[in-house]
């Protein structure tokens, strides 16, 4: 969800976003992953913005990745396959506070290859730094401050002060995103209008995601219940763990073994096949 916000601020505000980390307005278009040959899996985490003469690589991270400096390597090799003559920045940005050392990291090393990249902590950014572009308002909440409710009332003034009702719902919603990560939903209630929020595309999209996870779980769970019925039936009761295994089934899996059951004589007809999942 954290990462949808703001991929969502990176490429709807992303000249705001280059005023801030490369020092000028630059206008920055969206660039596509699968032009660069990705996985859908890795793309999915990527924000990727580029210039006529730069590309700007953003990762957001709320917790650490033991594998991230390896995959800031991966990808600028990939950039460079694609544009190498464009220069490249790579910056993680780490949202919410960590004592772990990855957060530290700004290097990959391996015998005979280094790679650099930099790394923002947001919970060292000062908050004056962040509150200059309306783009970045979401994030000051989670920057250098001892009072953040003071951060996010002084944020809640500067939207009711947007024209644009559009660009005040956006940003409203991602700001009580964000703010939920070290602040009470209650606090962030009272703040920040709700029905603002509501018509933001953003706050939208994940209300949507919410609404199909919680079909799909409702879905799983009859799924479930049904599939425990006919064991029952056709081989006797099903032991706690086995039935432990059952719930941990996806829909698709649910089915294969809905129509697996008919064939069992035992519960060991079903660790077999619970084995082979």
């Amino acid at each position: 969800m954290y990462d949808n916000v703001c991929k969502f601020l990176a490429e709807s505000f992303s000249e705001d976003f280059a005023r801030w980390l490369l020092g000028k307005p630059l206008t920055l278009t969206n660039l596509s992953p699968s032009e660069l040959s990705l996985e859908p899996i890795r793309a999915d985490a990527l924000i990727l913005l580029e210039s006529s003469e730069i590309v700007l690589h953003l990762e957001f991270q709320t917790g650490t990745d033991p594998n991230m400096a390896f995959r800031m390597l991966d990808y600028r090799v990939r950039v460079y396959r694609r544009f190498p003559h464009k220069q490249m920045r790579q910056i993680v940005i780490y949202l919410k506070p960590s004592a772990s050392e990855l957060v530290q990291q700004q290097t990959f090393i391996i015998p005979g290859t280094r790679h650099e990249f930099e790394v923002i902590r947001l919970w060292e950014i000062p908050t004056q730094q962040l509150l200059t572009s309306s783009g970045l308002w979401p994030l000051a909440v989670l920057s250098q401050t001892e009072n953040r409710v003071k951060v996010l009332e002084d944020i809640g003034k500067k939207i009711e002060t947007l024209d644009n009702r559009r660009q005040k719902s956006n940003v409203a919603a991602s700001t009580a995103i964000l703010a939920g990560l070290l602040l009470e939903e209650q606090v962030i209630k009272q703040i920040l209008r709700e029905e603002i929020m509501r018509e933001s595309v953003i706050y939208q999209q994940i209300e949507a995601e919410g609404i199909r996870k919680g079909k799909a779980q409702g879905r799983q769970e009859e799924g479930v219940s049904l599939i425990i019925r006919l064991l029952k039936r056709r081989i006797g009761e099903v032991s706690s763990v086995l039935e432990s295994q059952i719930r941990s089934l996806s829909i698709e899996q649910l089915e294969e073994l809905g129509e697996a059951l008919l064939d069992f004589k035992s519960q060991e007809d079903l660790m077999n096949w619970l084995t082979n999942k």
